[in-house]
């Protein structure tokens, strides 16, 4: 099983990759057009903005009338956000430096794994959508023949932060033997080099 202070690094690192998840899905700034010098309009996932004097949002009215690409990616954010969530709670349990399960030393590892397994998916699932995402706005780009100044946002780069962050803190969590080989070497050596002070006395 994996050192209580590994344990403890790789739920912090899960968690920080959990917070840029929440926050790159409610950023605005997932595409951005340029028109002329000083007008941009920002979509996000959830309203679009418009920036020239003063900036502008507006949410977006109808499902049904948003973008593949847009309706995707929600989707899979918000469910990568709730995987994310339950492995919080799961891998709380786990963990070395909480006393659950504590009589069940077992369970409580593989607890741990399984809350890091979670985690794993989660930043995989968000890795993964945002590529896409922003695979169809450069597709999107090349079929406009570059009559389009679209380009990908910030929110694009913080949901790649946070997957990656939380797919390493949830391999920091499912690593069993991390953190073992040094005890187990100091046991083996018990066995093969006796106490020196268990000498012999005999003449």
């Amino acid at each position: 099983m994996a050192s209580s202070g590994l344990q403890l690094f790789g739920f912090l690192l899960a968690l920080v990759g959990l917070g840029a998840t929440v926050a790159a899905t409610f950023m605005v700034e997932w595409k951005k057009q340029t028109q002329g010098n000083s007008y941009h309009i920002y979509e996000g996932l959830w309203e679009t903005c418009s920036s020239n004097e003063k900036t502008i949002c507006e949410s977006y009215e109808s499902l049904f009338k948003l973008a593949t690409e847009v309706q995707a990616t929600r989707a899979v954010m918000i469910l990568g956000i709730l995987l994310s969530i339950v492995a919080v709670l799961v891998s709380t349990i786990g963990m070395k430096c909480t006393h659950f399960m504590d009589s069940k030393p077992g369970s409580k590892a593989t607890t741990a794994m399984i809350g890091g397994i979670m985690f794993m998916i989660s930043g995989l699932l968000t890795t993964i959508i945002t590529s896409w995402y922003v695979t169809m706005i450069v597709e999107n780009f090349h079929a406009s023949h570059h009559l389009q100044s679209s380009e990908f946002g910030k929110a694009v780069f913080v949901s790649w932060a946070g997957g990656v962050l939380s797919m390493a803190g949830g391999a920091f969590l499912t690593c069993r033997r991390c953190g073992q080989s040094r005890s187990s070497e100091s046991i083996s050596a018990n066995h093969l080099f006796p106490n020196s002070s268990q000498t012999s006395n005999y003449v």
